[in-house]
């Protein structure tokens, strides 16, 4: 396809104008677009520009605002919706005021005053541009941004119908992003999968004006096959050879469009790409990534430096699915000996090691989420989490007892769960009631999971298209497309039914603790904690709704305790303390368990007690 005409460029640059559109979070640069331009950056004939117009709309809006709509996906999608498709508005509003429901703030908003706004200020933003001034404009597209992206799309293409215009990201890997490029003509190109070497060759072709069918196949164009697109992009080898990224472009616009905002922005960061256990069957995060690959933890310490030094910020998000857990342990150690105050979040796999947990919070590390999932044994094997339910337990403990910020979720109504399943799960709640209280999240269906490909292994009846996507697109278009989110029948009703009591009692676990964070009390004195008196412990016990215990341990009670803070097996406790009678040892571990100060799970044990003197 030939680069636009209508105005060219006066240098011998071929032009690019990379765009994220809401709802990318807006206190923080895109790292799509700031790796990309990197990128691209180190090619003398290739010209970058990455433009932030979410920063217009948290203006528009009110930042706070905002915040919400973007953590609110389906919310975001809906108000985009009749820029698209005008007919759409109707169900679109219903879908908006569904889910605000359970946000104050979002109720509040009128859904068509709030669609007026958009139209506005994407016109507005369009208008600032001198779009013909580009040989290429790219999108990148994630869950919560394709609509917005395809209404922006669709107004350039009506403005300047020769612009090249490219879309790439998580929402078009693959069959997804096969079916938006024939659904959708105001897109010309997408890529799936990795976009660093893919867009330099379209760049490449579209400047030389070749043949776009000698593209490799991940580079979808009209013409072939959608079969040839099933696969992403090889991308980077090894990722220590990429330039760090590039946000200065989203300061230049963040202080031109937000001066006054009391904030400073977050900078994300990336360790890895894909996921080293990558087995989990509900998961869909790793279809753009081929294989599992990690950059060494000096070069990821000198990112941080540069990046901070350079925008005059501490705040780091790490984007990666897992951490590489050896090059982690080594740039956290590197991180707290610089005595920097750098604070970072990162998505973890369990660690129930606890100084290893304490070494990563000492290096910065202050709030995790961590693949949680369930709390059942045989769930957690079917859904090939490779970890325990003692593991769990063990991360949250820990995360607790270093003062770390732990999210994750449990996921209810997974395809086949049994009322024993749901029973266990329920019998393990009592038991982390003084941590952290995980949320709820209901099991959806991701389009490329393990589930998704083979549905009847899980039970799975039907795929179908997910209610809310009907909401949000007219029926012939959504027919052909491939959503990143599906609907399926099987069991539905049941399985709500059935976890309704793990609902609850996941509500109840959060309002205790709400009701402690009020208080003021929750980091100086955990729920269940203990001090050690020499030759005794004695341990306070938080309740439910019941008036606080405490209770005592002596001497050799004491040790056992103290000695079962990690994680033990029950022979290695018998070897430690081979005086004590087995059915005597039996039946101490039995009384504590009943008490909730103890975990067993199969041969394992786990003190849940916090000593009060941690951090």
């Amino acid at each position: 396809m030939m680069a636009s005409q209508e105005k060219p460029p006066q240098e011998d640059k071929f032009r690019v104008a990379l765009i994220s559109m809401p709802w990318s979070i807006f206190n923080r640069p895109s790292i799509q677009l700031g790796a990309l331009k990197a990128w691209l950056d180190q090619d003398d004939v290739i010209q970058t520009h990455t433009l932030h117009p979410y920063l217009q709309v948290a203006n528009a809006l009110g930042t706070e605002t905002y915040h919400h709509l973007s953590r609110n996906s389906w919310a975001g999608e809906a108000l985009y919706s009749p820029l698209l498709f005008p007919e759409q508005r109707p169900q679109a509003a219903r879908l908006f005021k569904q889910s605000c429901q359970g946000n104050s703030l979002l109720r509040r908003l009128d859904f068509d005053q709030t669609v007026q706004l958009l139209d506005q200020a994407l016109d507005q933003w369009l208008a600032s541009l001198d779009l013909a001034s580009f040989h290429l404009i790219g999108f990148s597209i994630c869950f919560n941004q394709l609509l917005a992206s395809l209404a922006a799309a669709k107004r350039i293409k009506q403005q300047h119908p020769t612009l090249t215009i490219v879309a790439g990201g998580s929402g078009c890997v693959g069959a997804m992003g096969a079916s938006l490029l024939h659904t959708f003509s105001q897109l010309d190109y997408v890529i799936s999968g990795e976009g660093e070497d893919a867009l330099s060759q379209l760049c490449h072709c579209l400047r030389q004006h070749k043949d776009p069918k000698t593209l490799p196949p991940q580079i979808i164009l009209r013409g072939r096959p959608r079969s040839s697109a099933a696969s992403p992009c090889l991308g980077i080898t090894d990722l220590n050879h990429l330039p760090s990224p590039d946000y200065t472009p989203y300061f230049q616009e963040m202080r031109a469009t937000l001066p006054d905002q009391p904030f400073i922005p977050v900078l994300p960061l990336e360790f890895s790409r894909g996921c080293w256990w990558n087995r989990c069957t509900f998961c869909n995060l790793n279809l753009q990534w081929q294989g599992y690959r990690w950059k060494q933890s000096d070069k990821v310490a000198r990112e941080v430096s540069e990046q901070s030094l350079r925008h005059g910020c501490l705040d780091f998000t790490f984007t990666d699915n897992a951490l590489p857990p050896k090059e982690a342990d080594l740039f956290f150690q590197t991180m707290a000996a610089t005595k920097i105050d750098y604070d970072f979040f990162a998505e973890i796999r369990v660690i129930t090691n606890g100084d290893t947990l304490a070494a990563y919070r000492q290096g910065g590390l202050s709030s995790i989420q961590v693949g949680i999932e369930a709390l059942s044994s045989s769930l957690l094997a079917r859904m090939e989490k490779g970890t325990s339910v003692m593991d769990n337990i063990a991360t949250m403990k820990y995360a607790l007892a270093c003062a770390m910020r732990l999210d994750g979720n449990l996921i209810t109504e997974f395809p086949g769960s049994t009322a024993e399943e749901v029973a266990e799960t329920l019998y393990t709640l009592d038991f982390v009631l003084p941590f952290t209280p995980l949320s709820g999240a209901s099991f959806f269906l991701g389009h490329g999971s393990p589930i998704c490909n083979t549905p009847k292994k899980f039970g799975i009846a039907a795929i179908t298209q997910h209610p809310k996507n009907r909401s949000l697109f007219p029926p012939e278009l959504l027919a052909g497309m491939e959503m990143l989110i599906k609907d399926y029948r099987g069991e539905r009703v049941s399985q709500r039914r059935l976890w309704q009591p793990v609902n609850k009692k996941i509500a109840q676990w959060q309002a205790f603790h709400a009701r402690r964070d009020m208080k003021g009390n929750t980091r100086c004195l955990p729920p269940l904690s203990y001090r050690d008196g020499g030759s005794f412990l004695i341990i306070r016990q938080e309740q439910l709704s019941a008036p606080c215990l405490h209770h005592r341990l002596r001497g050799t009670s004491r040790e056992i305790y103290l000695f079962c803070q990690k994680i033990r097996e029950k022979k290695k406790l018998a070897q430690q303390f081979p005086a004590i009678p087995p059915q005597a040892l039996h039946d101490f571990l039995a009384d504590l368990t009943a008490k909730h100060l103890l975990f067993q799970e199969g041969t394992r044990i786990l003190a849940l007690a916090i000593p009060i003197s941690s951090p």
